[in-house]
């Protein structure tokens, strides 16, 4: 199995910037596809970005291209999602998940999944 730590959430005001991480660990990684998704409050749960472990293609959602960053780092099996001017509906639970198919943004597609860091972003 794959398990996934996610750390880095927090208590921030509009424009501030957070980095999240997203350790994981278990098998290897190389096949698979790796996500951050958020959930805010009465809403779905949403993809936010998606990196493949193997190449580093990345993947955004249209409300975060331009201020979200994901990037991964080999040697420490970490994925990264830089978040820039931050606004209030970026408030969520960010969750990191690890995906062996081939649907990048289906989160029914992930297999594994991390517990989860609380973002908040006060107006």
């Amino acid at each position: 199995q794959v398990q996934l730590v996610e750390s880095g959430g927090g208590l921030v005001q509009v424009g501030d910037s957070l980095r999240l991480s997203c350790a994981a660990s278990g098998r290897t990684l190389s096949r698979y596809v790796i996500g951050w998704f958020r959930q805010a409050p009465g809403k779905e749960r949403e993809i936010v970005a998606s990196i493949t472990w193997s190449g580093g293609a990345r993947y955004y959602r249209d409300s975060v291209k331009g201020r979200f960053t994901i990037s991964r780092d080999n040697v420490q099996n970490t994925v990264y999602l830089q978040m820039n001017s931050l606004k209030p509906e970026d408030t969520a639970v960010y969750y990191c998940a690890a995906n062996s198919g081939s649907s990048w943004s289906s989160l029914h597609a992930y297999d594994y999944w991390g517990q989860g860091t609380q973002v908040t972003v006060s107006s």
